[in-house]
């Protein structure tokens, strides 16, 4: 055989290595999610992104699906992702594209949010339970490892709020930089309603907002917002918005047409 048909098959052969195998990979686990708030939280930071338009398309946002970072080991899954510059496969059936897998996409998420629920997340500090199993990384450390660009833990019910956890803040964002993960919160106790860190990297903040989420209760959440401070709205949110700004246009229409029949002039002849 000469060195041309051996380079001839092993160009074929590599070719013919389309995919990795996945199959010892469990990434549905059927594992619900921990309480309402959590559930409502997620939704509240994935559906606004696709409702409202406020990022170049494409891009994925999910809540509470697997990021497997390597082909071996068990995946970490953030409760809510933020990846720019990549889109969802259009065929569910296929197994490699019901999770976030890096070598399917090329690349990491940007934004990793967690939201602590009880004390056993691992989100800043390793749980007993963690510990007994082994377990040697936060999930800080793991996200700073496979270079999460940016890392947000909200604590809404200050269950993690020791020296080494939360610190006496609700919200505690990170950046990713060459010396691994500085806290952008690190002059600041986020803890109000209305208080921001900006994320610049995504072109978008995350806020404290105090307000009604799907029912008529006041509580603390989380929420995307603008440079200026102003959550992003959620599709209800836009459509309220884009009829009060209707509703003005017409009383200001019809102050006009009012006026105009006082000097006499018709303004249906306008």
């Amino acid at each position: 055989m000469t060195s041309q048909q051996l380079l001839t098959e092993e160009q074929e052969n590599l070719e013919q290595v389309t995919e990795l195998d996945i199959s010892h990979l469990v990434i549905e686990d059927d594992t619900p999610v921990d309480n309402f708030q959590s559930e409502e939280q997620q939704r509240l930071l994935v559906e606004p992104l696709y409702s409202a338009k406020v990022l170049s398309w494409p891009f994925l946002a999910a809540a509470n699906v697997g990021l497997f970072y390597k082909l071996k080991g068990d995946p970490i899954v953030p409760d809510v992702l933020l990846s720019l510059g990549v889109k969802r496969a259009a065929d569910y059936s296929v197994r490699q594209n019901r999770s976030y897998f890096v070598w399917e996409f090329g690349k990491v998420p940007e934004v990793c949010i967690e939201i602590v629920s009880n004390q056993e997340g691992d989100e800043l500090l390793l749980s007993k339970q963690s510990q007994r199993k082994g377990k040697t990384r936060t999930k800080l450390d793991i996200y700073a490892q496979i270079g999460i660009n940016y890392y947000a833990v909200f604590d809404p019910f200050q269950q993690i709020q020791g020296k080494e956890g939360m610190n006496g803040a609700l919200l505690r964002v990170w950046m990713i930089s060459p010396a691994g993960y500085q806290e952008l919160t690190s002059n600041q106790k986020i803890i109000n309603g209305g208080e921001s860190v900006w994320l610049e990297g995504v072109g978008m903040g995350l806020m404290l907002w105090e307000g009604e989420f799907e029912e008529d209760v006041r509580r603390l959440w989380l929420r995307w917002c603008d440079k200026e401070g102003k959550p992003i709205p959620t599709g209800a949110e836009g459509k309220e918005i884009e009829r009060q700004r209707a509703d003005t246009e017409q009383e200001r229409a019809e102050r006009l047409a009012e006026k105009l029949r006082e000097m006499g002039v018709d303004p249906d002849q306008i």
